[in-house]
């Protein structure tokens, strides 16, 4: 997804299943990345959701908190939320959730599984793999991947269970919990419904 203004189509399952979920693992990445820049709020703001579903709700409640946000006051909400010279008002690591403190033996675990998967960190990026935002971005890869061995539901699963499922709900309610959260209270809304929805086909696959 190119974070232009151009008007963007949330497709339903039948235009696109796995592009659709791979799109959007990719705006989740970003928006927990950084504070989104203009183009790209106003690239959400304008897009179509494409039924009535739980998902498409959720996304058009993202819609709607797009229009009302301009880049500078999404900064300042990102960085009042998720960034601190101490502690941020809300962890966005799956260590801190899943042990109590950063950089702990759920981190080696899901760098061992990386590796597995041929998969490191650039230099560019700033946060450790346990960042929701790196982890979403690792499972937009599985899905799109050309990679016959890593772009299959049975690895999508493992990942997603081993890496994501004990600890992001837990972070969505964090998020929602907090007062400064508006347009990140919409994000978290949405990451939460599409991870609820995930589960789900997984447990079905």
């Amino acid at each position: 997804m190119n974070a232009t203004s151009q008007p963007m189509k949330f497709e339903t399952p039948d235009q696109g299943e796995e592009a659709a979920r791979a799109d959007l693992y990719g705006l989740l990445a970003t928006l927990f990345y950084a504070p989104p820049p203009q183009a790209l709020i106003d690239a959400v703001a304008a897009a179509q959701s494409g039924g009535d579903g739980v998902l498409e709700r959720a996304w058009i409640e993202l819609a709607l908190a797009c229009k009302n946000t301009q880049a500078e006051a999404a900064r300042e909400e990102y960085e009042q939320l998720f960034i601190s010279t101490g502690k941020p008002e809300v962890m966005l690591y799956g260590s801190y959730y899943l042990s109590g403190f950063l950089m702990e033996k759920p981190l080696a675990a899901l760098r061992a599984d990386l590796d597995r998967l041929g998969l490191e960190r650039t230099a560019a990026v700033t946060e450790s793999e346990d960042h929701i935002a790196t982890l979403c971005e690792v499972m937009r890869h599985l899905i799109a991947s050309d990679d016959v061995l890593q772009a299959n539901i049975a690895v999508q699963k493992t990942f997603f269970t081993a890496h994501m499922q004990a600890w992001v709900f837990d972070a969505c309610t964090a998020i929602n919990a907090n007062s400064h959260a508006r347009l990140y209270a919409a994000v978290a809304n949405l990451a939460r419904t599409f991870f609820e929805v995930e589960m789900q086909a997984f447990d079905m696959a």
